[in-house]
């Protein structure tokens, strides 16, 4: 059996107080194991994109235990957690977050350079995986004038550049056809098969089912059941 990455031990997590107050997560229960690829997939608004925001330290639980890599993130004062999120995660934003005064190839540059990577050389780099994408040539261009589906593969290329331990990511082919994500998916799962690595993936899309290790199925802010997926 594979080593765990991620440990989840009913995570509880609410947003707001009193009457509005609105239970996202119920007390989720998950392990995710590391060298594979496991999708959540469940309902709109049933807690998947809360549930990955607290494993990539971009929100608090309120209750519960969740380790990831063997780090208890709620232990880590607000500095230390930036340097954790710098250094271990990779996030694929559904809205791609991608800076406008900033070229493509620059955008994607900026783990490397948070990391301490010269400029160049992290441009160097993401125009080579830029290229992979399918965006040869790009690297100099604003997002503003690349499409949906190109932006979502700057997206992609920002999250993978740095190689993180933990990707995660938030419906990573939703505005991609059905070849282009493939390619991505392909370049994903490649990724997660190395013992010290994970990924996660919130999807919808049914098409990619297939490529994950595990399908962990969600609804109303719980795990309701958990399932391999069996190869030929």
């Amino acid at each position: 059996m594979s080593a765990l990455a991620i440990r989840l031990r009913a995570v509880v997590k609410t947003f707001g107080r009193g009457e509005s107050a609105v239970r996202a997560l119920r007390g989720v229960d998950l392990d995710v194991p590391a060298g594979e690829l496991t999708m959540l997939v469940g309902p709109s608004g049933c807690g998947k994109t809360t549930l990955i925001s607290i494993l990539a330290g971009l929100l608090s639980r309120d209750t519960g235990s969740c380790e990831v890599f063997g780090h208890d993130l709620a232990a880590l004062r607000r500095e230390a957690l930036s340097r954790w999120r710098r250094d271990h995660v990779g996030f694929i934003f559904q809205q791609f977050n991608l800076v406008p005064q900033l070229s493509i190839a620059e955008n994607v540059s900026v783990p490397l350079v948070l990391k301490g990577e010269s400029v160049g050389a992290a441009v160097r780099k993401a125009n080579a995986l830029l290229e992979t994408l399918g965006l040869e040539g790009r690297g100099k261009s604003g997002p503003q004038n690349l499409s949906g589906g190109q932006q979502q593969r700057v997206a992609i290329a920002r999250a993978l550049i740095h190689e993180p331990p933990l990707l995660v990511c938030d419906e990573p082919t939703s505005a991609l056809d059905a070849e282009l994500g493939r390619r991505v998916m392909a370049l994903i799962r490649d990724r997660s098969h190395h013992p010290d690595r994970a990924v996660i993936v919130v999807t919808h899309d049914d098409r990619i089912f297939h490529l994950a290790d595990t399908i962990a199925h969600m609804d109303d802010g719980v795990i309701r059941s958990v399932e391999r997926v069996q190869r030929s």
